[in-house]
């Protein structure tokens, strides 16, 4: 294996991390009202397991409000059912046209909760980071006993811990972007 495959595969590995991360973060409601916050909910749609917005038009008309309108209002009923199931922290309330999701004022404690929530979901994040660093230095050291030059093998694992220093740091202003949604009242 050359250098430029092992450190491909490390970077890729670690981009993936930081998607991962900034996609679970969507998913942390900060008191504003999003799409995101029915990533998670799913109705029986003529026997199969399908998104709520796949059954309905699902927008945010201010930032405290979702409302869903559903194509067929048969399914009205079954989508709130859903979301009370979800357990996601939503009442619904209907008007036999559309389901209206208020989003409630989130607490300082609860805040504080989410905070760390961002963080713990961080570290996991980071650990995939330093996972595939080492993997990468084990990759060097593994070419090296197979005829890699040593001072080729050094320069990767350097390159590889520069690599995780970038992506560490693009993990930091993830986090520090979300913390800041979280905190703003």
């Amino acid at each position: 294996m050359d250098t430029k495959t092992i450190l491909d595969e490390a970077s890729g590995r670690m981009q993936k991390s930081v998607a991962f991360l900034e996609e679970t973060l969507l998913n942390i409601r900060a008191g504003k009202a999003s799409t995101n916050a029915l990533n998670g909910v799913f109705v029986d749609y003529y026997g199969s397991q399908t998104p709520v917005s796949g059954v309905a038009s699902v927008t945010v008309p201010d930032a405290k409000t979702i409302l869903i309108q559903p194509w067929d209002k048969n399914m009205i009923r079954t989508i709130e059912k859903a979301i009370l199931d979800s357990n996601i922290g939503l009442t619904p309330s209907n008007n036999g046209e559309q389901i209206r999701l208020s989003m409630p004022p989130v607490t300082e404690e609860r805040r504080k909760e989410l905070v760390k929530q961002v963080r713990a979901e961080a570290e996991n994040a980071r650990i995939g980071l330093r996972n595939a660093r080492r993997d990468a230095v084990e990759a060097f050291k593994k070419a090296l006993k197979e005829g890699m030059p040593e001072d080729e093998s050094k320069d990767g694992e350097a390159q590889s811990q520069k690599m995780l220093e970038k992506f560490s740091k693009q993990i930091d202003a993830v986090v520090d972007k979300k913390e800041k949604e979280i905190m703003t009242v």
